[in-house]
């Protein structure tokens, strides 16, 4: 059997769960989510991969710069990802990986972006579906009316996210 390596990464935001495969990164979850059977089930399926806790590169890389994202010292990931789903749900992951830095959107508008109006449903279950926190920013698509709706990390958490991107986008250049 194949494996995924995965660590904890206790981050000022909650535990994250990070995985890599093939030197890539496919799992930078809250560990304590509410779907996190459902999401490690896709994953290790989709891969036909085990998890086995050890280190990696990509885990080692991954939490130096997420470490540099909370310090507000860091915009952009440089992290190679492997995204493990159906191809509408890579569809929507890619819409969110290109909702720029600091800005916000409505899961209207990135149904829109992925060029599939009439899909705010699907849209929205698989952003619930992203099991790549922050580095596919789900956390950056809010309701249409501008509230902060649904994240796996909680409502505290996505506030705390778009406070950092807002911090980060006025400090760094």
């Amino acid at each position: 059997m194949k494996k995924i390596s995965i660590q904890y990464y206790k981050s000022p935001i909650g535990e994250i769960l990070l995985g890599s495969y093939d030197n890539k990164l496919c799992i930078a979850d809250y560990r304590y989510r509410k779907k996190r059977s459902t999401i490690d089930n896709r994953i290790q399926k989709g891969l036909k991969a085990e998890y086995v806790e050890e280190s990696s590169e990509v885990i080692t890389e991954t939490k130096k710069q997420m470490e540099e994202y909370f310090n507000l010292k860091r915009k952009d990931f440089s992290i190679p990802l492997l995204l493990v789903g159906t191809n509408f749900q890579k569809s929507v992951w890619q819409g969110l990986i290109d909702t720029p830095f600091g800005t916000t959107a409505s899961y209207l508008e990135l149904s829109k972006r992925i060029g599939n109006e009439k899909a705010v449903r699907a849209v929205a279950t698989a952003n619930g579906a992203n099991s790549i926190a922050i580095l596919v920013p789900c956390h950056r698509i809010i309701g249409s009316n501008g509230d902060l709706v649904g994240y796996a990390g909680g409502l505290d958490v996505k506030r705390k996210l778009l406070e950092i991107e807002n911090n980060l986008f006025n400090t760094c250049p």
